[in-house]
């Protein structure tokens, strides 16, 4: 496992007559963002310039002129922040998105993403109190008729490691994870048109095995080649396919075992018989199965279940905490996901009603199935969608995942303390330390940032500086907390690091 992190687009609504009303989305979270910005005193805008997000893995770059206007990102007219927790708050197209910062251990990952829920949750009180409508904000992946938005996570990989190991051997875990990660969903299809319930929101609107998209004709390997580091040593694998968890132990499973196959993958431990015949078809299949039991297609013509091919995966990652520990930035922490992966594998086989304290899809399921039976609701009965909505509202007051949070009936991982705290501090061993310092200390200096880079105005200089930032792992407290600490001015760090 090396440095990766989590980015979520959250629904959003407006209710009530009032002046937002009739507008679009886009502007309710241009508004929800720009309201945060005077929460936090946050001015700077996004540095476009060192982002190409047309660049492709497979060896090539798609011409600005014939890409979707979806891949093109560099839109000085939305709100677009750079908080002091070293993350971003965007819009993106209709929605509010949080980019956590980069992190080495899957519990910060899940840490540093709660911290986006709570931001985004005070934005919207505010923005809703000034509107005089109330604004509601929503961890989910789709509206149910149709529109799906995405949860993506990002690791940072060798570039070494040839691209179509990758995707030969990586799509088969994204595929079968579903049972272990999905956030439950009530409707099948991507309008939801067949009554029923599913494990995630999101396989419905996969289409194609690889490809660059992530909004249209979207692929199970994304393909955009943009590391956010040295091109020379790394790339950045941007993952599309997983849901918006609220469990806390859920999102922690998703982000650690992905790290820890892909560290396999990259130690060449884990061979192509993990290759599925249709992914796409299957990562349906997997879906639609609240069994856990429904036979996969391999490609040499072997049949498996989705936790079969868990376990193939869990023992591959085995070996690299076993063989190749030296791969692993937390040692510790990828022998305890390895113990909770296969425990929870074990779970899955015996009855999935087991992990209602753990996994979304599972809790959600349990409350409607306690709701069909008292009230003899069918699958189609508006008040299922409403508790599917209600479990992923970030306002703790009205949320069925923060309800059953206080009544005892969810495993946690963090304290609400933790969260406070990252919802204001960076990670200390990434460079997002640096950046999210420089925020808190200096926030009129800064003019603009990436994540590879900063740009500041030096007033002793009288000109604009971009301070790189290629390596993920510098920038940290070790490195620079001692200079950050020590000047009050910029000019004066920028002496002291030697800049």
């Amino acid at each position: 496992m090396s440095v990766f992190g989590i980015e979520t687009e959250y629904g959003i609504t407006v209710h009530g007559d009032g002046p937002a009303a009739g507008l679009h989305p886009m502007h309710w979270s241009n508004l929800l963002v720009r309201t945060y910005a005077e929460l936090a005193g946050a001015t700077q805008r996004w540095d476009y310039d060192t982002e190409n997000p047309l660049a492709d893995a497979r060896g090539f770059t798609v011409p600005r002129d014939i890409a979707h206007p979806s891949q093109l990102t560099d839109d000085d007219t939305m709100a677009n922040l750079i908080l002091t927790n070293g993350a971003r708050l965007y819009v993106d197209h209709a929605h509010p998105e949080y980019s956590g910062p980069e992190v080495t251990t899957a519990r910060d990952a899940v840490l540093w993403d709660a911290a986006g829920d709570r931001i985004v949750h005070a934005a919207a009180e505010r923005a809703g109190a000034r509107l005089g409508q109330q604004m509601r904000i929503h961890k989910n992946n789709t509206d149910g008729k149709g529109a799906s938005y995405g949860t993506h996570e990002n690791y940072l990989l060798q570039r070494s490691t040839p691209f179509h190991r990758v995707v030969v051997q990586f799509t088969g875990f994204l595929v079968s994870r579903q049972p272990l990660t999905g956030a439950g969903r009530v409707g099948i299809g991507q309008h939801s048109e067949q009554p029923g319930f599913q494990i995630t929101q999101r396989a419905d609107f996969f289409e194609a095995e690889v490809g660059l998209e992530t909004t249209l004709n979207r692929p199970i390997i994304n393909t955009r080649d943009e590391p956010h580091a040295d091109n020379r040593l790394h790339r950045r694998l941007h993952v599309i396919t997983g849901d918006a968890n609220r469990s806390e132990f859920a999102g922690w499973l998703k982000v650690g075992t992905a790290g820890l196959v892909l560290a396999a993958i990259e130690a060449n431990l884990v061979g192509d018989g993990v290759r599925l015949a249709r992914p796409v078809a299957a990562m349906r299949a997997v879906s639609h199965d609240l069994t856990c039991s429904a036979l996969l297609e391999l490609a040499d013509g072997r049949e498996m279940t989705a936790l079969d091919l868990q376990e193939t995966y869990a023992a591959a990652a085995a070996k690299v905490v076993d063989q190749q520990p030296e791969r692993l930035l937390n040692l510790s922490e990828a022998k305890d996901l390895l113990v909770a992966w296969q425990d929870t594998i074990d779970a899955l086989r015996r009855d999935p009603r087991d992990l209602g304290d753990r996994l979304d899809w599972v809790a959600k399921w349990t409350l409607m199935e306690s709701y069909r039976q008292r009230d003899g609701l069918t699958w189609d009965h508006p008040k299922l969608a409403l508790i599917d909505l209600q479990y992923s509202d970030v306002d703790p007051a009205k949320s069925l995942y923060s309800a059953l949070v206080r009544k005892g009936r969810m495993r946690r991982l963090l304290t609400d303390e933790d969260i406070d705290q990252a919802r204001l501090e960076p990670p200390t061993d990434t460079r997002a330390y640096f950046r999210g310092r420089c925020m808190a200390r200096y926030p009129q200096s800064v003019v603009a940032a990436a994540w590879d880079s900063l740009i500041v105005e030096v007033p002793q200089r009288r000109t604009l500086l971009r301070i790189p930032m290629l390596d993920p792992l510098r920038g940290t407290k070790d490195h620079v907390g001692a200079q950050l600490d020590a000047h009050d001015d910029i000019g004066g760090l920028i002496v002291a690091l030697g800049l």
